[in-house]
């Protein structure tokens, strides 16, 4: 089966520190190249909402791309919302 092109922006929470973030970013990297190939990771760093999430004003945003199998972003979404840490995160198909 083919590999379909991916673009999934992470923002993290910075309460937990720097570490933690640096911690998530590496664990959602890892499980990406387990399952597919990382094109780009861009790291937008700290940013202030647009309101707040959990009572936090500012998360961390992480843009990784990327080519993996259709079935893939499914679970990587179950992944993200059973982490703890994590305010938003978006997983976009890109066009051909």
């Amino acid at each position: 089966m083919a590999k379909l092109s991916y673009e999934t922006v992470i923002v993290f929470s910075v309460k937990e520190g720097e570490e933690a973030v640096k911690a998530l970013t590496e664990k959602f990297q890892a499980l990406i190249e387990a399952n597919g190939t990382i094109d780009s990771v861009d790291v937008w760093g700290t940013r202030r909402l647009a309101y707040p999430i959990n009572y936090e004003t500012e998360g961390y945003y992480v843009l990784f791309n990327y080519q993996a199998e259709p079935e893939f972003p499914a679970e990587l979404d179950r992944v993200i919302k059973i982490t703890d840490g994590v305010l938003r995160s978006l997983i976009v198909k890109k066009g051909e």
